[in-house]
C-alpha cells in the first residue's frame, strides 16, 4: 500500500528578520496566488498617477499646503488667548475666511486649540517633540526583537523618520492630524495582549483631537473581540462612547453660534478610489521627494512588508492601513488628503519587512519538490 508523504517545509535563514516571514510556510500554489495578488497590488498603486492632486486645483502639492488651514486656526488660538469663547471665536474666524460652518464637524474639537491657547509656543513645540521622541522610542523597543542586527533595525528607524517628515515641520504644529497620527502610532506600539490600558488611553486622546481616529479605535475593538479579549474590547468600546458624548456636546455648542445663512460644506462623497489613498500617502511621507511613478509602488511594497511580518502587531497595523485606505478612497476629497497623516509614521516601516517576504515568497513559488510515495509492506 502506498502512502503519500508531503515534502518537509524548508525554513530558510531570514535575511533581516529574526523569524521567517509569514510567507515561508506557503505551498507552491499558495505562493503563486500570493505573487499574483502582489503584482495586482503594485499595478493598482499606479492608479495614483491618475488620481487628483491634493488640494483643490492643485497638482503635485505637498503636505505644506495644509498650512493654508493653519492660518484660521492660529487666529482661533489667538482669540482664545484674548479671553474669547472657543465656539464664538471659531465661528467668527471661519466667516472671515469664507469657510463653511455646517455641518458641525467643520468646527474642530476644541481640546487642542484650548491647550495651545494656554501653553506658550515653545512649550507646545517641546510637547510635540516629546511625543515624537516617545513614539520613536516605543517603536524602537517593539521592533528591536524583530530584526537580526543593528543595520536592519537602523533601516526600520530611518523608514520611521521618513514617515515623520511632516511631523517635525514647525509650521504644521497646529494640524490636528499630526498629533492624532503620532498618538495612533504610539498606541499601536504600546499595545500587547497583556498590557493594553496605555494603548487605549492614547487612542482616546487621539480621537478627542481628531474624530477620524475613531476608525482606528473601532478596528482595535473589533480585533480584540475576534481574538477573545473581551475586557480589552470593552475598553476600546468605552472610549467610543466617550467620543460620542463629546461629539454630542460639540454639536450642541456649534448650533448655538451657527446661523441659518452660514454656508454648508460640500457633501460630495469623494469616491476617488485606491489611487487617491496611494497619492495621499506619497505626499504625507518622504516619498514626496520621488516621482509618483516610483513612490506609488513603494506604498504597495510597504503594505506587503507589513503583511510579511509574522507578528500580531503587523496584522493589526495592516488592518488599520486598510481601514484608512477605504476612508480616503470612499470619503476623501482633494482637500482632506492629509487624513493620510493618521497612518503616515508607521506605513513606510513595512519596507523593512519586505525583503524577507519577497525572498520567501519567490522561493516557495519556485519550489517544485514532488510528493514522496512510500510503499508499506505488511
Amino acid at each position: 500500500m502506498g502512502v503519500a508523504t508531503p515534502p518537509p517545509v524548508t525554513t530558510r535563514t531570514p535575511l533581516w528578520l529574526t523569524l521567517p516571514s509569514r510567507f515561508n510556510a506557503l505551498t507552491r500554489v499558495q505562493a503563486l496566488w500570493t505573487l499574483g495578488l502582489l503584482a495586482l497590488l503594485l499595478t493598482a498603486t499606479l492608479l495614483a498617477l491618475a488620481a487628483p492632486g491634493p488640494g483643490a486645483g492643485h497638482d503635485g502639492a505637498s503636505v505644506a499646503d495644509v498650512q493654508g488651514e493653519v492660518v484660521p486656526y492660529e487666529t482661533i488660538v489667538s482669540g482664545i488667548r484674548g479671553g474669547g469663547d472657543y465656539y464664538t471665536v471659531t465661528a467668527n474666524a471661519l466667516r472671515r475666511g469664507a469657510y463653511p460652518l455646517r455641518p458641525f464637524l467643520t468646527f474642530r474639537l476644541p481640546g487642542l486649540a484650548v491647550i495651545e491657547a494656554h501653553v506658550p509656543p515653545l512649550g507646545m513645540q517641546a510637547i510635540l517633540w516629546a511625543l515624537i521622541a516617545g513614539t520613536a522610542a516605543a517603536l524602537f523597543l517593539r521592533l528591536r526583537p524583530a530584526f537580526i542586527g543593528p543595520i536592519p533595525l537602523a533601516s526600520a528607524m530611518l523608514l520611521l523618520a521618513a514617515g515623520m517628515v511632516a511631523f517635525v515641520q514647525n509650521g504644521l504644529i497646529a494640524v490636528h492630524e499630526v498629533w492624532a497620527g503620532l498618538l495612533i502610532a504610539l498606541s499601536l506600539a504600546l499595545r500587547r495582549d497583556d498590557r493594553w490600558v496605555g494603548a487605549i488611553s492614547f487612542g482616546l486622546i487621539a480621537m478627542l483631537i481628531h474624530e477620524t481616529a475613531a476608525l482606528y479605535v473601532a478596528i482595535m475593538a473589533i480585533l480584540a473581540l475576534l481574538e477573545g479579549n473581551r475586557r480589552e474590547a470593552f475598553g476600546w468600546g468605552a472610549t467610543l462612547l466617550v467620543l460620542a458624548a463629546s461629539l454630542a456636546f460639540h454639536a450642541h455648542a456649534v448650533s448655538e453660534v451657527v446661523r441659518v445663512t452660514d454656508p454648508m460644506a460640500s457633501e460630495g462623497a469623494g469616491l476617488l478610489g485606491f489611487g487617491f489613498f496611494v497619492r495621499a500617502m506619497t505626499v504625507s511621507t518622504a516619498l514626496a521627494a520621488l516621482p509618483v511613478a516610483l513612490a506609488a509602488p513603494l506604498v504597495g511594497l510597504a503594505l506587503f512588508g507589513w503583511a510579511s511580518w509574522a507578528e500580531p502587531l503587523a496584522l493589526r497595523a495592516l488592518t488599520v492601513f486598510c481601514g484608512y485606505a477605504a476612508l480616503l478612497g470612499v470619503f476623501g476629497r482633494t482637500d482632506t488628503y492629509y487624513w493620510g497623516l493618521m497612518i503616515a509614521p508607521l506605513l513606510p516601516i513595512g519596507l523593512a519587512f519586505a525583503p524577507d517576504g519577497l525572498r520567501d515568497l519567490a522561493a516557495r513559488a519556485r519550489d517544485r519538490r514532488r510528493i514522496i510515495v512510500k510503499r508499506l509492506v505488511r
